[in-house]
């Protein structure tokens, strides 16, 4: 859980800031969305099975 604390002389905006990016940094943002409707099993394999393609070709491009 994202969790900031306010500095002596910091304004709202800054900590706003600073709470937004340690939100991003956990993925709990990519994690709600993907959350909001339920998604079936297929299609839960589907999305897997596409993201470790783009993972290996994503390798292959980096070793050469």
């Amino acid at each position: 859980m994202a969790k900031v604390t306010l500095k002596p002389g910091e304004s709202l905006d800054e900590a706003l800031r600073r709470f937004k990016r340690e939100v991003m940094k956990e993925g709990i943002i990519l994690e709600m969305r993907r959350r909001e409707f339920y998604e079936k099993p297929s299609e839960a394999k589907k999305r897997k099975r596409s993201q470790k393609q783009r993972s290996i070709e994503h390798e292959k491009e980096e070793q050469g």
